[in-house]
């Protein structure tokens, strides 16, 4: 996708991959998809590649789970692992921190840094998909280059 056709918020995310040293290319599929199987399906990619940006509350600030898509963020034992209490944000935090739609957030290009987690079930595949900022857009990636780009840590999520 020429960049000229990507919306703002996937500019400034391809702007951000860029300067954390990451080719940037942000593509968004032909054909829209409403969940990540038909966006894996659309990239020729396993549905478990596919990584979901989450924002949740620990205890009272603002965090990123980066979370392979067939996982469920159980509260209880995540916040245990973070130690603290985590809760999820609600939809006007999340998209008034990341400057992104909840259903097209990214894991980097926000107006401010968020403590990022990144689930190391993405470790199993050896490219891994996230979305661009804007809904129905993504880059490719790997498990240890989106912990790089994050600053993120790695972590069980189940």
């Amino acid at each position: 996708m020429r960049r000229s056709s990507l919306p703002a918020v996937a500019c400034r995310v391809a702007d951000t991959l860029i300067a954390r040293g990451h080719h940037g290319v942000i593509v968004s599929p032909e054909t829209p998809a409403a969940t990540a199987t038909e966006a894996a399906r659309a990239l020729g990619a396993h549905p478990t590649a596919i990584t979901t940006a989450q924002v949740f509350l620990l205890d009272d600030d603002p965090v990123l789970l980066l979370v392979a898509c067939h996982h469920h963020v159980d509260l209880t034992r995540t916040g245990k692992r973070l130690e603290g209490t985590l809760t999820p944000a609600p939809t006007a935090l999340i998209e008034r921190i990341t400057g992104q739609p909840i259903d097209g957030t990214a894991p980097v290009g926000h107006p401010t840094n968020l403590p990022t987690w990144v689930d190391t079930a993405l470790a199993d595949h050896r490219e891994v998909w996230a979305a661009g900022g804007h809904p129905n857009t993504v880059f490719r990636t790997n498990f240890r280059e989106l912990v790089r780009i994050t600053a993120g840590l790695p972590i069980e999520v189940d």
